[in-house]
């Protein structure tokens, strides 16, 4: 690569919608529709021509809030807008729509039926309703709200209906560094920040994607990809057009909405088999939180102790003995007699599907990573990720096992640093295409032998850049951000990472 990092899975995917392959004329189901390639570019194009010759975008100078649930209608829509070059804006939070709508408002909104009556009234608060064009989908249920007459309401489903009958226009001429989307975060001081993500962004984010996997299984169309992460982060988007790109089923979980009206759902195993009122084939690789993980080993584990006492105890000394020597299998006599019925109950048929798990967006405590690796008997990837990156960072290798005692105290790190430090999991090293440092490290202690420790500073194509951003005269070399965290690098290359975000 001559010192250029790889960012885009292969020659021919230069853009966003590069990623939906025409060739690719295999029908996979995404969420609740059953669609191939084409069926997908077509609709593409018929709601792109709507947004322009319906809805009166204009190409390069007006701007979508993607106020959506992860759902097809929300890759429609971005595909849409990022091919005629109409910049989108995406919320990680809903508590950040007030701000957002004071600060960067849009031109349209498009949202979900159910949110409409409280995204009126807030328009009509903030008194920007002659901004808005609100495109809904699903059923609008509206009377006598506040606001009603001073926005367009459009229905999504006429929008895209309407398009498919007009001359379908071209897709814009596109260069792959141009922003296409920001993605707006809460920083730990509570202020407003936007990622803003181009092209080669995503693109770089899903080649690191893709790499996550081992050779022997990489991710195909017979997968059934399962996230518990919003479209709405970059991170969240690399993980959706990963599974695109692959031509891979996917769907996401219930805790993964950014619009809950009802109530909030938990990252616990109810959340896990939400995606079972989908017709989506049984799930086979998992984009899961620490959460996620721990709340599902821990019923395995539960589950098979009632099956019998002694039994399990014979059967977790064999199953842990193998993982200390570096190898685990669903396949053994102890996953017949006592793993395979307590991971039926459940995962339900996921048990006898689920191939690998991808943790992110959180630490993992070390005590809890040998029970799950145990009770899952599949490669655990933990990968951190960031608001800024839209791909993965820091990963570990799917197929290593190894388990580290507590760290001793790093003289360059401080109390609650060394504390923390001392019992979280490692995340890896950097990913394909990512480059990080450290500053602040102090020198001595590394000189007498101690980890480096400080702050964590992170450039590469994946790397999006701060919305409003402008970097200062004495500052980092180009492309290198600062994460807002500290991070300790281990002799063998990996990393841990101390959070100050939320």
């Amino acid at each position: 690569m001559m010192g250029r990092f790889p960012a885009k899975p292969s020659k021919d995917q230069q853009l966003l919608l590069d990623l939906v392959k025409p060739d690719l004329d295999t029908p996979r189901t995404l969420w609740k529709t059953k669609l191939t390639n084409p069926e997908l570019r077509r609709r593409v194009s018929a709601l792109g021509t709507a947004f322009v010759q319906v809805a009166g975008l204009t190409p390069g100078e007006s701007n979508v809030l993607l106020l959506l649930n992860d759902s097809l209608e929300f890759v429609l829509s971005d595909l849409a807008l990022s091919a005629y070059s109409i910049p989108s804006f995406t919320l990680t939070s809903i508590s950040l729509l007030s701000p957002v709508l004071e600060t960067h408002p849009p031109s349209a909104i498009i949202t979900e039926a159910e949110f409409l009556p409280q995204l009126l009234e807030l328009i009509y608060d903030t008194n920007e309703g002659s901004h808005h064009t609100v495109i809904v989908v699903g059923e609008p249920n509206v009377k006598n709200v506040q606001g009603l007459n001073q926005v367009r309401v459009i229905k999504f489903s006429d929008l895209e209906k309407e398009g498919a009958q007009l001359d379908q226009l071209a897709p814009s001429a596109t260069d792959p560094l141009q922003v296409f989307t920001v993605s707006f975060y809460e920083t730990p001081s509570g202020d407003l920040r936007g990622a803003q993500f181009t092209h080669e962004n995503i693109t770089a984010g899903v080649t690191a994607m893709r790499a996550l996997m081992p050779t022997s299984g990489p991710i195909s169309p017979l997968d059934t990809v399962v996230s518990a992460h919003s479209l709405s982060s970059g991170y969240g988007r690399a993980v959706a057009y990963t599974a695109i790109f692959e031509g891979a089923n996917f769907v996401t979980t219930s805790s993964s909405k950014l619009v809950q009206v009802d109530s909030v759902a938990g990252q616990d195993l109810n959340d896990l088999t939400s995606v079972e009122q989908h017709p989506i084939p049984s799930p086979t690789i998992l984009f899961v939180s620490p959460a996620h993980l721990t709340t599902l080993s821990s019923a395995i584990i539960e589950n098979a102790k009632k099956a019998s006492t002694v039994l399990y105890s014979l059967a977790w000394r064999h199953k842990l003995a193998g993982v200390l020597e570096g190898f685990f299998t669903k396949q053994s006599l102890w996953d017949r007699l006592v793993f395979d019925g307590a991971r039926m109950q459940v995962m339900g048929k996921g048990a006898g599907t689920v191939r690998a798990l991808v943790v992110s967006e959180g630490p993992v405590e070390n005590q809890a990573l040998t029970p799950a690796r145990v009770a899952m008997s599949v490669p655990i990837v933990l990968v951190h990720s960031h608001p800024q990156v839209s791909g993965p960072v820091l990963a570990t290798h799917p197929l290593d096992v190894q388990s580290f005692p507590a760290d001793s105290a790093s003289p360059g790190a401080s109390a609650a640093d060394n504390y923390t430090f001392s019992y979280l999991a490692t995340v890896g090293a950097p990913t394909i295409n990512v480059e990080a440092k450290l500053k602040g490290v102090d020198d001595d202690s590394v000189e007498d032998g101690g980890d480096p420790a400080g702050h964590l500073y992170l450039r590469g194509p994946s790397v999006g850049v701060v919305l409003g951003w402008e970097p200062e005269e004495g500052e980092l070399e180009k492309g290198w951000i600062e994460s807002g965290e500290r991070a300790k690098v281990l002799p063998n290359g990996s990393f841990k990472v101390v959070s100050s975000r939320k």
